[in-house]
């Protein structure tokens, strides 16, 4: 009897996998044709020469030719200091606007409108925006420069090679201030009631409460952002395209406007090479975040 009951038991926590297949089957599908197979495709297509309707093996030349690219090294410099830059900026303004909301400062429902308001545009509208903005002629950057007797200081802001790149980082960092400080906001008023009272109950004021209780119990939210931000601009590519386009003299060059470039707009025809590029760019990717994350990783949880 104990045994039929033991069966009978196993029968029913059998799992429906009939059910569960057909619940996970067109997931996987959609997976598998629109990234597992790009992905491996891109792999084999660096292997190869890909011309229109003949393909060659060549085995690593790719990999070599990409090895001499000045071009490629240099969109590489170009994005690296995108990528690193512009989250810093981007959290740490973020933490102090959040923290001014949090403060409570007059007006505090206008501004979180106001700050928030440029992560609801496009990277397209943004960048015609931004080329108006720092237009030579006409632009209310050099307009005012003009009218407060700076013209020396005018210039073509994303026709000079000096300045076009830090003019497009602080674009994406003005851009995406609001959505970092949305999420620290949300980040300070989850914090326990209790400690922040306990803070205050020893004296401690507000400096103190901000360098050894808040910022310590966001740590972990501000990282997150700054390795997300990181993986955003590692992939930049709308802004450069819409502004810029890479130039002047690749000053703005990023990896992934030069993938397109080889891949649609230079007369080679050549996939091979484009997929070279986004192949490497894909395993520094990966392993940037894995280092970032790592470095990053709290060594302890923080107890309320």
């Amino acid at each position: 009897m104990a045994g039929a009951a033991l069966a009978k038991r196993d029968d029913g926590l059998r799992r429906p996998w009939g059910t569960i297949s057909a619940f996970l089957l067109p997931a996987l599908a959609v997976y598998a044709a629109l990234t597992a197979y790009p992905a491996f495709r891109t792999l084999w297509n660096s292997f190869h020469e890909v011309l229109p309707r003949r393909e060659t093996f060549i085995g690593l030349a790719n990999y070599a030719e990409l090895a001499r690219d000045e071009i490629y090294w240099k969109a590489v410099q170009n994005t690296f200091v995108w990528a690193f830059a512009s989250p810093l900026i981007e959290v740490s303004v973020a933490l102090l606007l959040a923290l001014a909301l949090y403060a409570k400062v007059p007006g505090a429902r206008f501004f979180r409108i106001a700050w928030f308001t440029p992560v609801l545009m496009s990277y397209i509208v943004v960048g015609i925006l931004w080329a108006w903005i720092y237009n030579y002629d006409w632009g209310p950057i050099n307009v005012a420069l003009r009218f407060v007797g700076l013209d020396s200081l005018a210039r073509p802001w994303l026709g000079d090679p000096d300045t076009a790149l830090p003019a497009l980082i602080f674009v994406t960092s003005w851009m995406w201030v609001g959505f970092n400080m949305v999420v620290l906001l949300a980040a300070l008023h989850s914090l326990p009631r209790e400690v922040i009272e306990a803070a205050e109950l020893d004296n401690c004021g507000w400096g103190g409460k901000l360098v050894f209780v808040i910022l310590p119990m966001v740590r972990a939210t501000v990282l997150n952002l700054v390795i997300l931000s990181f993986i955003g601009k590692m992939k930049i590519f709308d802004l450069v395209w819409i502004t810029t386009k890479g130039n002047p003299l690749w000053s703005t060059e990023t990896v992934s406007t030069y993938v397109y470039k080889r891949a649609f707009e230079w007369t080679t025809f050549d996939l091979g090479y484009p997929s070279t590029i986004a192949t490497v760019w894909f395993v520094i990717v990966l392993a940037a975040v894995l280092v970032l994350t790592r470095v990053f990783r709290l060594r302890e949880k923080l107890e309320y």
